[in-house]
């Protein structure tokens, strides 16, 4: 019998807390689950190479250990505050037998979030798996109090550096390639607090139906994972009062937030040749929540 999905994991909010940003895993509390003890691979990414943005920790860090224990070698790239979290992860990676890569800098600068993607393809070989999944977003007190400096921040981590990532790799990725962006249900039910956040969102949708237009004709695939309320170090950084995370997650269909480890399973189907007609897609893991 499977387990009861509204108990499955933790239930209820969580304790309040709140960390600056970048925010960072060990600071979190309860600790999420990445799936490092209960995620079981069974080869289906064998001998892929994969970059993966934010991959130090939360999503990231769960779809890295999804990928490694599916056979394929990672690298992954995170902000020099992350590095503690970014040595945790490919510890884990290696723990598989597979090659880890840590590329430390901001995707908000172009020659970092075009750089990776060289790195990765000359250390493995070549590049066939690319999830854009660094992400930035802050609580917001409304329109006529937004700081341009950090609207501009999360302009340039969540678009600019996934449109400059994926400039730079397109042309070394082969056919069966598959490229997965972290979008988000903000993209479809937007937060006021969170309106900048959202905007990106819903124009990574619009980047992911667009591109596979152009690269279906090339074999290759891309498609977007999108989240709902998931407990990661992107939480505790939002600037939210206790009261919101005292009751994060709570108001979805199945009563309670998800773990990055629930997200990996669709990372990793949509990287794998199981999704081979999959492009274009949105992908929803909410607990319930409509798109």
């Amino acid at each position: 019998m499977s387990d009861d999905p509204r108990t499955s994991q933790p239930t209820g909010g969580f304790p309040a807390q709140e960390q600056g940003q970048p925010a960072q895993t060990h600071g979190m509390r309860p600790r999420p689950d990445h799936g490092e003890g209960s995620y079981r691979g069974a080869g289906r990414l064998d001998g892929r190479r994969a970059l993966i943005t934010g991959g130090d920790s939360g999503i990231g860090r769960a779809v890295a250990i999804a990928f490694a224990r599916e056979g394929a070698d990672i690298a992954i790239a995170c902000l020099p505050e992350d590095r503690e979290d970014a040595d945790v992860t490919t510890s884990l990676i290696r723990a598989e037998g597979r090659r880890a890569l840590s590329l430390v800098g901001d995707v908000r600068d172009e020659d970092f979030a075009t750089g990776i993607v060289r790195e990765t393809a000359e250390a493995f070989g070549g590049l066939d798996t690319l999830v854009l999944n660094a992400g930035y977003q802050r609580d917001r007190e409304g329109v006529a109090e937004i700081d341009t400096d950090d609207m501009d921040r999360v302009f340039r981590t969540n678009l600019y550096g996934m449109i400059w990532t994926a400039r730079a790799a397109v042309p070394l990725m082969k056919p069966g390639s598959s490229i997965i962006v972290t979008s988000s249900i903000q993209a479809f039910s937007p937060s006021p607090g969170l309106f900048d956040y959202a905007m990106t969102k819903a124009a990574q949708v619009a980047f992911v139906r667009a591109l596979a237009q152009e690269l279906g004709p090339k074999g290759i695939r891309i498609n977007a994972v999108a989240p709902g309320p998931i407990w990661t170090p992107l939480i505790p950084g939002t600037g939210w009062d206790a009261s919101k995370i005292e009751s994060f997650g709570t108001d979805t269909p199945l009563g309670r937030a998800g773990q990055p480890a629930e997200l990996a399973g669709a990372y990793v189907y949509l990287a794998s040749d199981e999704a081979s007609y999959v492009s274009g897609g949105v992908l929803p893991v909410t607990g319930g929540r409509a798109l």
